[in-house]
């Protein structure tokens, strides 16, 4: 149970809050989509107990940051004072924004900078020319690592044991007929994508979707950041995506390198 193991977590360090995390993985059972839950949802999804989700939605419910209407909780408007306090803490986005528009400008595609955040991309900045995606993308937005190019082009640089890690747990599902399902040869992938310098994905996150991402290399000589450029299948063949999109990534990646 993973009450256990975070008791056994909290053991080991006498200042580590036990209560806070599990608050916080009540937050982050909620997603897309799973919008509206139930008590007996949460307490399976974050693995706690009933009694525990209960007094923790209450919790929620009575600082405003959830609301129930008798069955379902589900998360306030409020719960983005939480998300909003990173971005108003840090400079990251701001400095990511005016590159990702002028990528944009240039080549009339969608741009992005995501980082990686556990097994999934987290996007911290967004120049959107128009919505090319069934759901709605925004900073904040999360998506798998292992099935799109700004996960992959981070991943693929990062360090060896790291990536074995990564595998070892990850579980590859399907999300289009076209995903990499096989972990030989994700990691093939990640080799390729390292050896190269860009990670090109085609539809394998959502049909009609193609991208290509670069990675940022910070002053710590790590990548944890990347950028990427997002086009309808119909409107850009796989064929072109290095030709016409690659120039630009590698300009702004460049312009940021060693930056943060």
């Amino acid at each position: 149970m993973q009450d256990a193991e975070v008791d056994e977590q909290a053991g080991g360090d006498r200042d580590f809050v036990a209560s806070l995390e599990k608050g916080l993985l009540v937050i982050e059972a909620f997603d897309a989509s799973r919008p509206r839950l139930t008590l007996s949802d949460v307490a399976k999804l974050t693995g706690i107990t009933r009694a525990a989700a209960r007094r923790y939605l209450r919790t929620l419910t009575r600082l405003n940051y959830a609301d129930f209407d008798g069955r379902y909780f589900s998360l306030s408007p409020r719960i983005l004072r939480l998300g909003y306090a990173y971005l108003s803490s840090t400079s990251l986005s701001m400095r990511l924004q005016p590159f990702l528009e002028r990528v944009s400008e240039e080549t009339g595609e969608s741009s992005s900078a995501a980082i990686l955040d556990g097994d999934e991309i987290v996007y911290i900045a967004r120049a959107a020319t128009r919505r090319i995606m069934s759901i709605g993308l925004g900073v904040g937005s999360r998506l798998p690592a292992y099935c799109t190019s700004l996960g992959r082009a981070i991943l693929a640089n990062r360090p060896e044991a790291e990536i074995e890690a990564y595998l070892a747990r990850v579980r590859l599902e399907a999300k289009t007929p076209k995903t990499v399902t096989s972990k030989a040869e994700l990691r093939r992938l990640l080799e390729e994508t390292r050896s190269r310098g860009y990670a090109i994905v085609n539809e394998e996150l959502e049909l009609g979707l193609r991208s290509i991402a670069v990675p940022l290399v910070q002053k710590n000589g790590q990548v944890t950041i990347a950028l990427n450029i997002s086009a309808q299948a119909g409107r850009v063949p796989a064929a072109e995506m290095e030709e016409r999109f690659l120039p630009a990534l590698e300009a702004a990646g460049e312009a940021l390198r060693y930056t943060f």
